[in-house]
């Protein structure tokens, strides 16, 4: 799985780099479905320091099969989905700011711009559970359903795509979403698309601006 792991530390370094996250603040996981296994980020080493050898492999059992480092903290968080879900095969979370400013307000991002349809009709709020705990793994699992992001109460942002490339531009655009809300809730309050709207949007997306990997194409 070596590149699957030079994946994961380039897009970990990019999201430090695109200012979606501080220090340590999130983690990375690529799943692979034929073999049944997850690569993930370790446990509280800068993403500027992560070397190939540091990423952690585990089978879908949660036995860590290759690695000598702790695997994140919030492994089940990643690996819950993988069990679960046929259509996410990458996930990221990270400590974006606005997305968390609504994560602290616990307050869901509605369809105030059309943009929020890469991850779903809206994004809903996890219930709040401690960070690492199965229980904040099995909360975020519950919001996701049918959707591609949940925030997360007091804490950031869960993403899920078919690769790394397309999770990364969910939280990039679920951000940008957040904060286009959040700011324009301090002048006013933000029109909402409707659910036929958002609905059109679904279905223009699975064409149209979808990116694709070099994998992939």
């Amino acid at each position: 799985m070596s590149d699957v792991k030079q994946e994961l530390i380039k897009y970990g370094k990019k999201l430090v780099e695109t200012d979606l996250t501080k220090g340590t603040g999130g983690n990375l996981s690529v799943f692979d479905r034929e073999k049944q296994l997850m690569a993930i980020t370790p446990s509280g080493i800068d993403f500027f320091e992560i070397k190939e050898s540091d990423i952690v492999v585990m089978d879908i059992n949660g036995n860590i099969v290759e690695g000598e480092r702790l695997p994140s903290s919030e492994w089940y968080m990643h690996l819950i989905q993988y069990q679960t879900r046929d259509d996410i095969d990458a996930i990221i979370h990270a400590h974006t700011t606005y997305a968390t400013v609504l994560a602290c307000l616990r307050e869901p991002l509605p369809a105030s711009h059309y943009m929020i349809a890469v991850a779903g009709e809206n994004v809903r709020v996890a219930e709040y559970a401690t960070y690492g705990s199965p229980e904040l793994a099995k909360n975020a699992f519950e919001a996701m359903k049918d959707r591609k992001a949940v925030i997360l109460a007091n804490h950031g942002i869960l993403a899920g795509a078919n690769d790394l490339l397309n999770a990364f531009n969910i939280v990039e655009e679920i951000e940008y979403c957040s904060e286009v809300y959040t700011k324009a809730k301090a002048i006013g309050e933000p029109v909402i698309l409707p659910h036929e709207e958002m609905v059109l949007m679904a279905e223009k997306f699975k064409t149209y601006g979808q990116r694709v990997s070099k994998e992939n194409k």
